[in-house]
């Protein structure tokens, strides 16, 4: 018996749509990294990009547990002596582009390389509830019904 390997003609994309309003970001985070690798396809091939294109909207409705608002940080460095920049979750999600939360999360559950860079190409986020990809028909996926722990109330 062979091990089956996907062709790039034989791969099938298709588009999602999710709300990430009151989600918890980890777990969601998670279920996408998972739908952009194409780990949920049983063609599933590691070197090949055969996961689904994925839209997020309402970016800035996500929400974290614990004290993560506060005490979570993101550092980065300017590149400069002494350039080193701290911004605390709390405040990413109420500035000028909260969807880089999002963002920074996926990324950081995909593999490092090309193969992950050409995967986060199939991810699409957006802080509104308005998005530019309605020619694609894209498929409304609950992950807040997947499970319990998946939606945050409060």
């Amino acid at each position: 018996m062979k091990t089956y390997s996907a062709k790039p003609s034989e791969i099938e994309k298709k588009w999602y749509v999710i709300d990430a309003e009151g989600l918890v970001l980890g777990r969601m985070a998670a279920v996408i990294a998972r739908m952009l690798r194409g780990k949920h396809k049983p063609s599933f091939t590691p070197h090949m990009d055969c996961g689904d294109n994925i839209v997020i909207i309402n970016a800035e409705k996500v929400k974290l547990t614990g004290k993560k608002l506060t005490d979570k940080v993101y550092t980065r460095h300017t590149g400069h002596p002494g350039g080193i920049r701290r911004k605390t979750v709390g405040n990413i999600l109420s500035g000028k582009r909260p969807e880089q939360l999002v963002i920074k999360a996926v990324e950081r559950m995909l593999p490092l390389g090309p193969l992950g860079r050409r995967q986060m190409k199939n991810l699409k986020v957006f802080s509104g509830s308005k998005h530019p990809h309605e020619a694609q028909k894209p498929e409304a996926l609950d992950i807040a019904a997947m499970n319990d722990k998946n939606r945050r109330s409060v």
